[in-house]
């Protein structure tokens, strides 16, 4: 084990044989390649993007990189040569390009249209992505982009709006390939696949755009010859099935893959990279789990006051959680509980939300109003509420005068905060709600997709209340099955 975190359990005195505690360098692993002589060999999937990078210059060094092999890795990593595999595969991607300069990023912006999706190649966490929709914005974040890139090309995709996001976690013996699980992004595309919530299995994904899904997965892990892991990021949009990214090594997603299905992913993809094949280890493809895991991110914002609650492409948690049930109501509720939120029974829900969002936001509304609860909005939506036949008690904005909505909060008559933001910066009316809620405990969400799956968990909470079983009864019963 090659890791120089001290907070990990990877490097707990009894968790590997041999542990060296050096960063992940180049100098560093040439040196334990050395120590370690010829015959060891090198697995490069397990650490994330660091050591993926690492493993086309160890191999140009002569170290054995166990499991998927370099050149495929590079295929994966570069934009150009991975365009002509899905070309070849006839798998569809967002219309995007390469650009090595400002003047190249131009080009291609003005070539695919705005919304675009900006971000910096071979980053950890989405660091310097941005969606962006008009030229002032564009010509800002992509000279950003060109900093954090520093020798790397800036990637510039079209941007899919209102788009489903799935994750797919494989294994492949480079002559079949498993699916581990599929996993429905509850927040839309363009949240980063970290900070989203997801379910497994997918909820409201059609049968036919799952097996699109699963022939895309196969023939990629199988074109790639991918010897382990591999994760794939889709959106569906309008039926179409897009392939954003893929990975061919472990994702974050592969524990939560592995506590839902009662499967070690892990030991079977490294079983695989040492030489075994999926028959021997006698591996087989279930995707209908009689269960529903939802998997909620944990948000450091009550340690980091005055930091901006929004979710973006750029990933901002800290670690992840797990509900697990029957349904998924009760999976999200017991996410949310997790996760450090726990949402209301009664009250009142201030509701504000951006332009496109107040068509949406009446159904969720109703709901909410039909469960007991008291509505508070801005005058905007407000007035959108009441067309619908809602009540709804108009709260001045942050810029008004007093009592505004920072004082309804204050004087804790606000147990919900549904809010999709207008504004980012810090003198937005928007920013300052959602520091408030964070300082005073208040539950709230940002996305609409977010606030559908609220209401669905308050709905089924009330409704039966909870249940509590042990996760080894849920991997009994879809063993019986």
């Amino acid at each position: 084990m090659v890791n120089c975190n001290p907070e990990t359990v990877s490097t707990d005195y009894d968790t590997s044989d041999k542990l060296y505690f050096e960063p992940l360098t180049m100098e560093d692993v040439m040196a334990i390649a050395d120590e370690e002589g010829d015959k060891a060999g090198f697995i490069a999937q397990f650490g994330g993007q660091t050591p993926l990078k690492l493993a086309m210059p160890l191999y140009n060094q002569k170290v054995k990189i166990m499991g998927t092999s370099p050149l495929s890795i590079d295929v994966a990593e570069d934009r150009e040569k991975f365009d002509k595999i899905l070309t070849k595969l006839n798998i569809s991607r967002p219309e995007n390009g390469t650009a090595f300069s400002l003047e190249e990023a131009w080009k291609i912006v003005k070539r695919i249209g705005y919304p675009v999706l900006v971000r910096p190649s071979y980053v950890l966490g989405g660091r310097g992505m941005e969606i962006v929709y008009d030229d002032v914005s564009f010509e800002k974040y992509a000279k950003e982009a060109f900093i954090v890139s520093e020798k790397h090309p800036v990637l510039i995709d079209k941007f899919l709006e209102d788009a489903i996001e799935v994750d797919v976690d494989c294994v492949c013996d480079g002559k079949e390939a498993v699916i581990c699980g599929i996993m429905e992004h509850i927040e839309e595309a363009g949240i980063h696949s970290g900070d989203s919530a997801c379910v497994l299995p997918p909820l409201s994904i059609r049968q036919d755009a799952i097996a699109v899904i699963r022939d895309y997965t196969h023939k990629m892990a199988l074109e790639l010859n991918v010897k382990g892991l591999m994760n794939v990021q889709y959106a569906l949009r309008n039926d179409h099935v897009y392939v954003l990214e893929v990975n061919p090594r472990a994702s974050r997603t592969v524990p939560f893959v592995s506590k839902a299905t009662g499967i070690s992913w892990a030991k079977i993809a490294t079983k695989i990279m040492a030489g075994m094949t999926i028959k021997q280890l006698k591996v087989k493809e279930n995707l209908d789990l009689l269960h529903i895991a939802v998997k909620e991110a944990v948000l450091p914002f009550n340690k980091f006051q005055g930091a901006d609650i929004v979710l973006g492409p750029e990933m901002k948690s800290t670690g992840e959680v797990m509900g697990i049930d029957s349904d998924f109501g009760h999976a999200y509720y017991k996410a949310q509980i997790a996760a450090g939120q726990k949402l209301p029974s009664g009250g009142a829900v201030f509701v504000s939300v951006k332009n496109k969002n107040k068509r949406d936001i009446v159904f969720v509304v109703k709901k909410l109003r039909d469960m007991g609860f008291d509505i508070i909005a801005t005058e905007g939506t407000a007035n959108v509420l009441r067309k619908y036949g809602i009540t709804a008690k108009t709260v001045k904005k942050v810029s008004e005068a007093s009592p505004n909505i920072l004082d309804t909060m204050k004087a804790g008559k606000v147990q919900l905060i549904i809010n999709t933001p207008v504004g980012k910066g810090p003198r937005s009316d928007d920013y300052m709600i959602r520091t408030q809620a964070i300082a005073l405990g208040i539950p709230y969400t940002t996305t609409m997709a977010g606030a559908q799956a609220v209401v669905t968990a308050i709905e089924a909470a009330g409704e039966t209340g909870m249940s509590v079983k042990s996760i080894q009864e849920y991997y009994k019963e879809a063993r019986k099955k």
